[in-house]
């Protein structure tokens, strides 16, 4: 129960984060975005090591997995995230959510490649889910409601206008850098705990920062960082915040509950996404029936993606040949 409860606050805080990150470079430009986001978690991270005795876990890590978890924070943290943040730019995060799935796909195709898993008919399915619900919402929704007045009481805002073909572009980006991470993670790990994956995640985000860090020295990337205004770094520093939060729960919650309750229940962040932006940027997201189907046939699939086949026999008494399809795997 606990472990769920985790889960669900993760969810609410990557999903706080994104709507935060897109108010933000309403103003502010993307690097700024990734530049300040990402520093603010790792005094975050120093404080639960502390607790969880983390830093002497640091020395524990062979070269191989501290590589493994620097390549992972660069993935994911730095140029993912730089990707999902120029494709909330571009077409507002709800149009961004769906796109974003696909990570699972990309995982899950380099677990059976790499890792050894299987895929199962559940898979399959979730696979087909995760296809159709983003192809629900490419293109412009003669239903759909987007910005025709900039936001109040943030000033020199344009009209949002949906550039599509940069931000499907960009989502699909970060969409593959999301979904391999995850795999350099795994291999990373030799044991599992919260202790050592606060002390993998601070290594990986020192990682994401440095290389941040490079453009920020070239004197015309440094002064436009320096222009960030005072409204736009409000909403990075929450953003960096959240999402510091999001990875921290994830980690406790995947330490104390299964994978199959803790990653569905995390996906459940698409359908917060969706009030978050209701809330922090009303006239800068795109709202219709196309984007909620397509973003609740993505979060199906995503469930069925997660969620073990034996865990669905064990809960549903089915018919011996529903049962053998459902076992199936490959290879």
């Amino acid at each position: 129960m606990f472990g769920g409860f985790l889960a669900l606050l993760s969810a609410i805080t990557f999903a706080y984060a994104n709507a935060s990150a897109r108010r933000g470079v309403l103003t502010g430009t993307v690097l700024q975005a990734v530049a300040i986001s990402l520093p603010v978690a790792l005094p975050f991270f120093a404080v639960g090591m502390l607790f969880t005795g983390g830093f002497p876990l640091l020395a524990t890590f062979s070269w191989k997995s501290l590589g493994l978890l620097a390549l992972a924070g660069i993935i994911h943290f730095a140029l993912a995230r730089y990707c999902n943040y120029r494709a909330s730019k571009a077409i507002g995060a709800n149009l961004v959510a769906p796109i974003q799935q696909y990570s699972l796909i990309i995982t899950l195709l380099l677990a059976v490649i790499w890792l050894g898993e299987a895929l199962t008919p559940l898979r399959i399915l979730g696979i087909l889910l995760v296809v159709i619900g983003p192809a629900l919402t490419l293109g412009p929704d003669k239903t759909a409601k987007a910005a025709a007045e900039p936001l109040e009481p943030v000033s020199g805002i344009k009209a949002f206008s949906p550039q599509y073909a940069e931000g499907y572009l960009y989502a699909v980006l970060s969409a593959v850098g999301f979904g391999i991470s995850p795999i350099f993670i795994n291999l990373a790990f030799d044991q599992k705990g919260i202790g050592l994956g606060l002390a993998g995640g601070f290594v990986s985000y020192l990682a994401a920062t440095a290389v941040i860090a490079l453009p920020l020295m070239l004197p015309a990337q440094w002064r436009s960082f320096k222009t960030v205004d005072r409204e736009s770094a409000k909403w990075f520093v929450l953003a960096g915040i959240s999402v510091c939060f999001s990875q921290m729960f994830r980690y406790m919650a995947l330490a104390i509950a299964p994978v199959s309750v803790v990653t569905p229940i995390g996906r459940l962040s698409l359908v917060f996404r969706i009030y978050f932006a209701m809330w922090l940027n009303p006239k800068h997201e795109v709202f219709g029936g196309r984007i909620i189907a397509g973003t609740v046939i993505s979060l199906a699939g995503a469930v069925a993606l997660s969620v073990s086949t034996d865990a669905v026999l064990a809960v549903l008494p089915l018919p011996a040949s529903v049962v053998a399809i459902l076992s199936w795997q490959w290879p």
